[in-house]
């Protein structure tokens, strides 16, 4: 009971958070400039590898964000996608709107991934990128799998919480920096000028759990992508990379299925939604789950 009370909380506080123009502006940011830059960076060549195996369809990007997907394969040479994308926040879908052409033929919604609005077996390609942190994964994975045709396939990325750079980013750099934040409250520092960390409501599954998740779910996992392979931590990350960009001209450096896949912070899913498959209920049960701070 705990645990379905802890999801539903989280998802309140996730959904009022995203709502915020502001935010949004900046999560937009992030994918440009910034300590985050390498991580979108990788995430998006490994989806993008990934979909040169997909050459035309119907895809749906559920949780789109600012729509740097979408755009993405808008400008891409090869596939040919009818993109359909979605996010539960309106601010994200203001942002993924501009710049699109009417002749684009890309179709926005503002839609959440525990009830797509969308028919059973309407979408070739699924991609949910980023969002299954913040949602309860089985109802997810359960409305995934429905809009997915059959011999469809799905993408699936998620934080890795077994990495190095998320142990100690979630074990130690985050909690101390809401120590020392109280530290110099205690101090007299102004509040603008403490260190914090807001909880960020994240729960991140190992890649073998998600995996376990997407075949109770109907689908059939076949490929698991660990991308933005690093062996610093943070804040040692945030001091050498702005002086390193060697990740800008060999982005396949940046990922691995082999020995260095541990080191990444990140990891992706491909799954086929099998002919005659037949959906099953979503199930309720406590997650098993690594939470951010």
């Amino acid at each position: 009971m705990f645990g379905r009370a802890n999801r539903s909380a989280r998802g309140r506080h996730v959904r009022l958070h995203y709502q915020d123009a502001r935010f949004a502006a900046d999560y937009a940011r992030a994918y440009r400039s910034g300590p985050s830059e390498r991580y979108f960076a990788s995430r998006l060549y490994a989806i993008a590898e990934t979909l040169r195996s997909f050459p035309s369809g119907e895809l749906l990007d559920v949780g789109c964000g600012p729509g740097m997907m979408v755009h993405h394969l808008l400008g891409a040479d090869g596939g040919e996608f009818r993109i359909t994308a979605c996010d539960q926040s309106a601010a994200m879908i203001d942002l993924a709107a501009r710049g699109l052409r009417d002749d684009d033929k890309v179709r926005l919604h503002v839609a959440d991934i525990d009830e797509l609005p969308f028919p059973r077996d309407s979408f070739d390609i699924v991609l949910a990128m980023g969002v299954l942190e913040y949602v309860d994964v089985d109802r997810a994975l359960g409305e995934i799998a429905r809009v997915t045709k059959p011999g469809g396939f799905v993408v699936i990325t998620m934080l890795n919480p077994l990495s190095p750079y998320r142990l100690f980013e979630w074990g130690v750099f985050w909690p101390a920096r809401r120590l020392l934040g109280r530290i110099e409250g205690l101090s007299g520092v102004p509040e603008e000028r403490r260190h914090r960390a807001d909880k960020s409501g994240i729960h991140a599954l190992p890649a073998f759990r998600l995996v376990g998740r997407m075949r109770e779910s109907g689908l059939r996992p076949h490929d698991v992508v660990f991308y933005d392979i690093t062996a610093f931590v943070p804040p040692f990350d945030r001091l050498i990379r702005p002086w390193s960009y060697r990740w800008r001209y060999a982005p396949e450096r940046t990922v691995s299925r082999r020995a260095r896949r541990w080191l990444g912070t990140g990891y992706l899913v491909v799954a086929q939604f099998p002919t005659g498959a037949r959906v099953p209920e979503p199930t309720q049960r406590p997650a098993v789950s690594v939470e951010a701070d």
